[in-house]
C-alpha cells in the first residue's frame, strides 16, 4: 500500500488534528435531517477532512458545493490519494472520514479502534458507478468482450488488437494490427480491487490472482497514479487499454460491452445499479457496517458486473458532539436524494437504491460521541 504523498499528508494531518478538536456547530443538527437544515436555520460549521478514492472526485466536488452552500460556515477538504491511502489515514486518525472503493478488511476494522474508539469504523455506501474497460484504438469506439478475453488481454496473453479472440465477438469491426498496451493503477486502489474481483470471479480459469487493491507486479503494461492518471495514459497511448471509473472516461476513448449471460451489456449507471441490487451483505459485520459482496457472475439481464460501490468510512464515534454533528450532516447530505442526484449529474453515477440509501442514513445516524 502506498503512503500518502509527503506534502499532502502533512496538510491532512495538520488540518485533521485541528478539525478533530476544533470543529463546531452553531446549532446541533437533528440526526437524520440530511445535512440540509440550513434552510430551517440550523446549520453546521467547522472543517471536515477526508482522503481516499480518486473515483469519487467528481461526486465529492458536487457534494462539497451542495453541502457548503447549505452550511455557509462549513468546509469539506478532501484529498484524492487512492482508496488504500484513505483507509490508512482514517486508521491513523489523520482524517475524519475516508473514501474507499473497497470495504475495510477485518484487520483494518480492528486497527481502526485505536483512533475511532470501541465502536471502530463503519463502511457506508454512498457512490455506485460502473468501471469502464476503456481503450484507445483508432477508428474503434465500441467492442464486445467476454471476461476471459479481457483477463487474457490484461495478463498479456493476447497481445494484438486483431487477435482471433477479439475478432470472434466483433466480426464487423475493422481491428488493426496494433500492439495492446495494458494500463493499470500504480497506487493501492479500490477500483483495482473491484476490477480484479470481477476478473477473479468471472474469468477464474484465466485470472488466477486473488482480488487485490494492488495490481500484480508480474504482469506487463504501463502504470499510472489515480483514475485521472490512468485515463491520461490511455488517451496518449495508441493501442492502450485500461479500467477506470466511467465518470472519468472521455468521449475520445472507446468502451467495452461486457458479456453477461448470452448478451453484451454497455456501460451505464442503470446497468451498474442492477448489479448492485444482486449484492449481499458481507457476513460477520456490525449492524451499522454496510459492506457488500458483489456477484460478478450474475446473469441478470441488463446488469453490468464490473461495478464499484464506494464507501464513506466513518468512525462509529468521535471525541465530541460538535464533530459528530458535522460528520452526520455531511454524510446524510451525501446519501440523501439531493446528494445522490448531485453525484449523478456530476459523475454519471447511479443513485443508491432506495433500501440501501435508507440503511446508509440509519448507519450515519448511529454515530455517537465516544464515552
Amino acid at each position: 500500500m502506498k503512503a500518502l504523498h509527503i506534502g499532502r499528508v502533512a496538510a491532512v494531518l495538520t488540518v485533521g488534528a485541528l478539525a478533530l478538536t476544533a470543529c463546531g456547530t452553531d446549532n446541533a443538527v437533528t440526526p437524520g435531517n440530511g445535512g440540509t437544515s440550513a434552510a430551517a436555520g440550523a446549520s453546521v460549521t467547522g472543517t471536515l477532512t477526508g482522503t481516499g478514492s480518486t473515483a469519487v472526485s467528481a461526486a465529492m466536488d458536487a457534494w462539497k458545493t451542495g453541502f457548503e452552500s447549505a452550511n455557509s460556515g462549513a468546509t469539506v477538504q478532501y484529498s484524492p490519494e487512492g482508496s488504500g491511502a484513505g483507509r490508512k489515514a482514517i486508521i491513523a486518525g489523520a482524517v475524519q472520514f475516508a473514501g474507499s472503493d473497497a470495504y475495510m478488511k477485518d484487520a483494518e476494522l480492528a486497527s481502526a479502534k485505536a483512533k475511532c474508539g470501541a465502536a471502530g469504523a463503519i463502511d457506508v455506501p454512498w457512490y455506485v458507478s460502473p468501471i469502464a474497460v476503456t481503450f484507445n484504438v483508432p477508428g474503434v469506439k465500441d467492442l464486445k468482450l467476454d471476461a476471459d478475453t479481457i483477463a487474457k488481454i490484461f495478463r498479456g496473453d493476447i497481445k494484438n488488437w486483431n487477435d482471433a479472440a477479439i475478432k470472434a465477438s466483433n466480426p464487423s469491426v475493422a481491428l488493426p494490427n496494433l500492439a495492446i498496451t495494458p494500463v493499470h493503477r500504480s497506487d493501492s486502489s479500490g477500483t483495482t480491487e473491484n476490477f480484479t474481483d470481477y476478473l477473479s470471479q468471472a474469468a477464474k480459469t484465466v485470472w488466477t490472482d486473488k482480488e487485490s487493491g494492488d495490481w500484480p507486479a508480474s504482469l506487463p503494461g504501463e502504470n499510472a497514479k489515480g483514475t485521472s492518471g490512468v485515463v491520461k495514459t490511455v488517451t496518449q497511448t495508441s493501442g492502450a487499454i485500461a479500467y477506470a471509473d466511467d465518470s472519468a472516461v472521455t468521449d475520445a476513448l472507446g468502451k467495452v460491452e461486457l458479456k453477461v449471460g448470452d448478451s453484451y451489456v454497455p456501460v451505464t449507471a442503470e446497468a451498474a445499479a442492477k448489479a448492485v441490487d444482486q449484492a449481499k451483505p458481507v457476513a460477520g459485520r456490525s449492524a451499522n457496517d454496510l459492506a457488500l459482496k458483489l456477484d460478478r457472475t450474475t446473469t441478470v439481464a441488463g446488469a453490468y458486473p464490473a461495478v464499484l460501490v464506494s464507501y464513506a468510512v466513518f468512525c462509529g464515534s468521535y471525541p465530541d458532539a460538535k464533530t459528530v454533528d458535522l460528520v452526520k450532516a455531511f454524510g446524510n447530505y451525501a446519501v440523501s436524494d439531493a446528494g445522490q442526484q448531485a453525484a449523478v449529474s456530476a459523475a454519471k453515477s447511479a443513485p443508491l437504491p432506495a433500501a440501501l440509501a435508507a440503511k446508509a442514513k440509519a448507519a450515519i445516524d448511529s454515530i455517537t460521541v465516544a464515552k
